[in-house]
């Protein structure tokens, strides 16, 4: 790409330097203008689908005694706030005006985006919306911004726990559910709850702790799945993130609780590594020692 097309285009294209979605929601593009670009009144990001056109301030400026440079940041998503794009690809255009003039300069990305290692990842979609973003190009190098619907999935919001039951309030993103129930599961046990509609619309649903004492001498571990009237099956969880390790970074804290007329154990609600939500109750030493 760099042999055949950047040489023709050198003077018709803004070069990207960087461009990656950000914290799942904003695209951050920076940008060399070509050489025969002026500094502008007013520079815009438009991008554009068919007919639909949406647009963002954008800044340019002159580093030194460099090329003139642009940087932009845009938010993705009406309910934020931002430039509501449908699902489909989006192409991105620079325009730059100065007076009555302006220029519309394609944006040349000639290397994708790289995924970068550490505790943390780039994220994967939205963490309000849950609607996906990411960088693509076309067959001759320019940027284009791909948005999709969110997965199918139920993101939990928020738990909070006493010694009389585990409440969890989340959301249900991708697709259109009704007649929820959810299933407390464990090895050869299930509790089976309703779910109801709280604050902010969110869904909640509580299991008292007494259900869930373990009924021998080791740990039980209890998976949390969401059911629907049509049929779907999903497991509660948070996905939403970009760290790595849920397992590490989302710890919870435990509670020891004695239910009325049973063994006391430890609560321990945590997210696998897969950011699924699991409730593990352990029975406690002493209740060990008195069962035997």
């Amino acid at each position: 790409m760099e042999r055949f097309f950047l040489p023709v285009r050198r003077e018709r294209v803004a070069r990207l330097r960087y461009a990656a979605v950000l914290d799942g929601q904003t695209v951050n593009l920076h940008a060399e203008l070509p050489g025969s670009a002026t500094l502008p009144d007013r520079a815009e990001i438009v991008l554009r689908r068919g007919r639909v056109r949406h647009r963002t301030d954008a800044r340019v400026y002159r580093h030194g005694e460099g090329p003139l440079l642009v940087d932009a940041a845009v938010l993705l998503g009406e309910e934020l706030g931002g430039a509501p794009v449908s699902t489909g690809q989006w192409k991105v255009r620079l325009r730059l005006r100065t007076g009555r003039r302006s220029r519309h300069l394609p944006l040349l990305l000639l290397e994708p985006p790289v995924p970068y290692h550490g505790p943390t990842g780039p994220m994967q979609a939205s963490p309000v919306t849950g609607a996906r973003y990411r960088v693509g190009r076309s067959v001759t190098g320019n940027v284009r911004i791909v948005a999709a619907r969110p997965r199918p999935g139920a993101e939990v919001v928020k738990i909070r726990m006493d010694h009389a039951g585990i409440e969890v309030a989340f959301r249900v993103l991708g697709v259109h559910a009704t007649g929820h129930r959810v299933d407390f599961v464990a090895s050869g046990r299930r509790i089976e709850r309703p779910v109801h509609t709280g604050p902010d619309d969110l869904l909640t649903v509580t299991v008292p702790l007494a259900e869930m004492t373990p009924r021998k001498n080791r740990p039980e571990h209890w998976d949390v799945v969401l059911h629907t009237d049509e049929g779907r099956r999903m497991r509660l969880g948070r996905r939403l993130h970009d760290v790595r390790n849920p397992l590490r970074v989302f710890a919870m804290r435990s509670l020891a609780m004695t239910p009325q007329g049973r063994n006391p154990m430890i609560v321990q609600p945590r997210y696998t590594s897969a950011g699924n939500l699991r409730v593990t109750c352990t029975p406690m030493p002493e209740a060990g020692r008195t069962t035997a």
